[in-house]
This record gives C-alpha cells, sequence and structure tokens, in this order.
C-alpha cells in the first residue's frame, strides 16, 4: 500500500502507526490549512486502528475543515491475533467516511499499480482542495504480528499459502513482464542488488557501536 514515492518531499507529510496517529495526522493537515501550503497528508492505519472511537472523531473534524488528508487503512484481515471477521460490523473499512461526506474508495491492495493510481486521486483531489479521501487496501498479512508471533496459532497454513500466492511483488514483475516494460533478466538483477543492499545495511548495523545513554534525550526537548 505504501506507494506514494511521487508525492514525497515538501509537497506530502506522511504518518504511519495506528491508535492517535490519526489525531496527529488531521492536526498536521489542519496546520497546512492554516499554512496555505500544498501538502498533502497521507495516513496509515490498520483495520483494527479504525474501530478506534478517536478515528470517528478525525473523520467527522476532516469531513467538516475538508481537510487535505488521505486515510490509507491498509486492510490485512488480522488486527494483532483478532480476525476483522470479529471486529468488524461491516466488512468494509471505507465505508466509515460516508457519514461524515468523506468518499470511500476500496482498491485490491496487493495491485501495485492500482494503488497507485487511486492515491493518485486521492492526493491531487486533496490538494485541489476537495477533502479527505478513506482509502483501503484490501491484503494481508503474511507473518506474525511482531517477531515473537508466529501467525500459525490463529490462522491456518492453507490461508496464509493462498495470499501468498497473490504476492504483490510477483504480480507486478509478471504484469510488467507481460506488457514488455522490463525484461526477466533485468528484474532479476535488480533484485539481486536489493538483496546486496540490505545485507550491507544489516552488516553496517551489526557493526556499529552502541549509542551512549544520553543520546536517548537527544531529539526529545527543544534546545534552550
Amino acid at each position: 500500500m505504501r506507494n506514494f514515492s511521487k508525492f514525497h518531499g515538501r509537497r506530502a507529510i506522511l504518518v504511519a502507526g495506528a491508535l492517535g496517529i490519526a489525531l496527529v495526522a488531521t492536526g498536521a493537515a489542519l496546520s497546512i490549512q492554516i499554512r496555505k501550503t500544498d501538502q498533502v497528508v497521507v495516513c496509515y492505519l490498520g483495520e483494527g486502528a479504525s474501530n478506534q472511537g478517536i478515528f470517528y472523531e478525525c473523520l467527522n473534524l476532516a469531513g467538516l475543515w475538508k481537510a487535505p488528508i488521505v486515510y490509507v487503512c491498509e486492510n490485512n484481515l488480522y488486527a494483532q491475533w483478532t480476525s476483522a471477521q470479529k471486529t468488524l460490523a461491516l466488512p468494509d473499512v471505507a465505508l466509515k467516511g460516508a457519514p461524515f461526506g468523506i468518499p470511500g474508495v476500496i482498491v485490491d491492495g496487493n495491485d501495485v499499480v492500482a494503488v497507485y493510481e487511486k492515491a493518485k486521486e486521492a492526493v491531487e483531489r486533496a490538494r485541489r482542495g476537495e477533502g479527505p479521501t478513506l482509502l483501503e487496501g484490501k491484503t494481508y498479512r503474511w507473518t506474525g504480528h511482531f517477531a515473537g508471533d508466529v501467525g500459525i496459532a490463529y490462522r491456518s497454513k492453507e490461508e496464509i499459502d493462498s495470499w501468498k500466492a497473490r504476492c504483490p511483488i510477483q504480480m507486478l514483475k509478471a504484469k510488467m513482464i507481460s506488457k514488455k516494460i522490463a525484461q526477466e533478466k533485468e528484474l532479476l538483477e535488480i533484485e539481486k542488488e536489493m538483496k546486496q543492499q540490505i545485507e550491507e545495511a544489516v552488516a553496517f548495523a551489526q557493526g556499529s557501536p552502541f549509542p551512549k545513554p544520553e543520546q536517548a534525550l537527544e531529539h526529545v526537548y527543544a534546545e534552550e
């Protein structure tokens, strides 16, 4: 779902997280209106966070102010260990924006091109002063919610495998090859280079000294 790279830099503010993060993002959108810039806030949250009461308060204010913000819900069907079927009265999170005059858009979260196109429309709409959009990407979390969560305890192997078969990277790769945008050899070379960069970054991190305890307070408080 994170395919907003074209809108990076000074023209976009990206906020990711859960729970109260929508409140921070909505406040950032208000600051854009006050400063009269053409930035757009992109706020990421999961379907679990969309059940928080504060999210509805944010939708109400954003709809009222026509705030320049795109709420992006990565609906991966599980909030930590709980299936969305047990927590969502309606399966489509995108419908939650309707009471506040916010259009809801549902997209295949595993289709990179589809996500880009809908995201582009939402960002352009916000930049025109037409207000927020609630963009929901239907996707899936292959792994557990955190490092110690194996994931298989509350999901079947068949379910996980069925979603792995719809890997967004492999789907994009197949589309690019079929449309002759790139050759398989070229894409494999890119993949090789990316893996090398990741390995180098991990080696650098593991070989770096631990920070000093006093550094924990840096950039936390303003300097007098």
